[in-house]
């Protein structure tokens, strides 16, 4: 099965995916595209997927930077010199010609950002935790300490739960609305004290407040399509002890 990339024409000057699960050499319950290096695939599969991204990326693997995701609000600036390969944060900037940037998701937003004028690229792992401490907002801001300029940023939302496959409970709702009553909207009533939370929809908000003029999201489900993407909640809702990750990738 060959790879099946999905772009946006916000992104494109330049190259990048949101890559679904299709195609890849991993089996069983990461079957298909897995780049999860945290999941307990084997390892030589999940290499030979990453591989196949550099491939279809025009990179080699060591021009491919990811990071350790800790469901922060901190941003790496890559640079040439860089000698930590997986620093712990969740977002990556980039102004290193060659250079691909990578994140990686199951359910979590991942947004992919480029200022095509100043050469400048971003990629941000956005679940709650992050958007609602501000990871959109602050790849942002690294990326204009490289000479972006926020009036010329495109922002693209990938691949994420929707809202209504993401049910939370009251305690969920209060932490967003004693961050801003305002996040009221971003939720819709469910079963008995329980709620749905639009993340693609709080991550475009995000965009917009922070001067981004038309983010989009390309509208897909990761829970709903499990023969396209890998889902965090769809696996534990299924029994299964592991999931896949997918990848996200910008290039300069």
């Amino acid at each position: 099965m060959t790879l099946q990339i999905i772009t946006s024409d916000r992104l494109a000057s330049h190259k990048h995916g949101f890559f679904t699960r299709h195609g890849g050499v991993s089996s069983g319950i990461f079957k298909g595209l897995n780049c999860g290096v945290g999941s307990s695939d084997q390892s030589d599969a999940v290499t030979k997927n990453k591989l196949m991204v550099c491939d279809a990326m025009g990179v080699t693997l060591d021009k491919l930077m990811t990071v350790h995701q800790i469901h922060s609000a901190d941003v790496i600036i890559s640079l040439e010199q860089e000698t930590v390969s997986t620093p712990k944060a969740d977002a990556i900037v980039s102004k290193t010609e060659g250079q691909a940037i990578g994140i990686l998701t199951a359910d979590c937003a991942p947004i992919l950002f480029c200022d095509q004028t100043a050469g400048v690229i971003g990629a941000a792992h956005s679940g709650w935790q992050g958007a609602i401490k501000g990871i959109a907002q602050n790849t942002i801001k690294e990326m204009t300490k490289l000479g972006a300029d926020i009036s010329n940023i495109q922002a693209v939302v990938g691949p994420c739960i929707s809202q209504k496959n993401y049910e939370v409970g009251e305690e969920f709702l209060e932490t967003f609305l004693l961050e801003d009553q305002y996040n009221m909207r971003f939720f819709a009533n469910g079963k008995t004290n329980k709620y749905h939370f639009d993340l693609p929809g709080f991550c475009l908000h995000s965009l917009r407040n922070a001067g981004i003029t038309s983010p989009e999201w390309t509208g897909h489900c990761t829970y709903e399509d499990s023969d396209k993407f890998y889902s965090y909640r769809k696996s534990t809702h299924l029994g299964e002890p592991d999931y896949g990750r997918l990848i996200s990738v910008i290039t300069l």
